[in-house]
Parts: structure tokens; C-alpha cells; sequence
């Protein structure tokens, strides 16, 4: 005997979608990088290597991920960009998110809501490590 089939269940109520996404020295993106996420279906299509893994990367982190191996990073410090042979690294990174929609409390009222994820090397000479605190 089969079981049926059954859909999961729907949320009712108010509804945000992603609208922006800006990367800023996280991974592979040494520059700042915005990207607008249109209605209907967006995709990045890039050769191999250009970094579309790393938007995933910046999506999970800005939306609270905190396993660096899920980012594929073996310390926090993997998600700054380390630099390359013409660029120097940078001391911090930061993704942001913009969400519009009907948003619940207590962002309720407002047309659009920037949730921001940040981290920055340690300043402190002991330290040596990227610490989200210092930011």
C-alpha cells in the first residue's frame, strides 16, 4: 500500500521576498558587488571559478549561518578576502540583504527592511582572528 501523497503545508499571512543583495570583501568578491534579485526567476550563469558559489555562501551567512564549514571555510577568518598576488586582502566583510513585503512585527508598516551580517580581523594584537564583535 502507497501512502498519499501530501503537500507540505502553506504559511498564511504577510510575505517578504528578497529584492538586493550586496557583497563587500566576503570570499572571492574584493569589490563591493550589488546584485537586484527581480520578480520572476533571477540565476547567475558565469564561467566556472567566478565566485557563484560564494553568493550561496553570502545568502546562508547574512541569513545566520554559523557552521564555517557549511560556508566551506575552515575558520571565520575564510569568509574575508584574503587578497591575491595584484590585491591585498581586506579586514572585513560584509553581505546585506534587503527584503520588501509585507514584513511581520516588528517591521510591520514598514515597505522594506537591510538586514546586515558583518565580521573584521580582531584589532587586538593578541588576538589575530576575525571576531564579529569588532565590527
Amino acid at each position: 500500500m502507497t501512502k498519499p501523497s501530501v503537500d507540505p503545508p502553506r504559511l498564511a499571512g504577510p510575505a517578504a521576498h528578497l529584492t538586493h543583495l550586496r557583497i563587500a570583501g566576503f570570499k572571492s568578491f574584493a569589490d563591493p558587488m550589488e546584485l537586484a534579485v527581480l520578480p520572476g526567476l533571477t540565476g547567475i550563469v558565469e564561467p566556472n571559478g567566478c565566485g557563484k558559489s560564494n553568493v550561496a555562501d553570502a545568502l546562508r551567512w547574512a541569513m545566520g549561518e554559523g557552521r564555517v564549514r557549511t560556508l566551506r571555510g575552515a575558520e571565520m577568518d575564510d569568509v574575508i578576502f584574503a587578497g591575491t598576488a595584484a590585491r591585498p586582502g581586506h579586514n572585513r566583510a560584509e553581505v546585506a540583504l534587503t527584503l520588501e513585503g509585507d514584513l511581520l512585527a516588528p517591521f510591520a508598516g514598514l515597505s522594506e527592511v537591510q538586514v546586515a551580517r558583518r565580521v573584521a580581523w580582531c584589532m587586538d594584537p593578541g588576538c589575530g582572528r576575525a571576531d564579529p564583535n569588532a565590527v
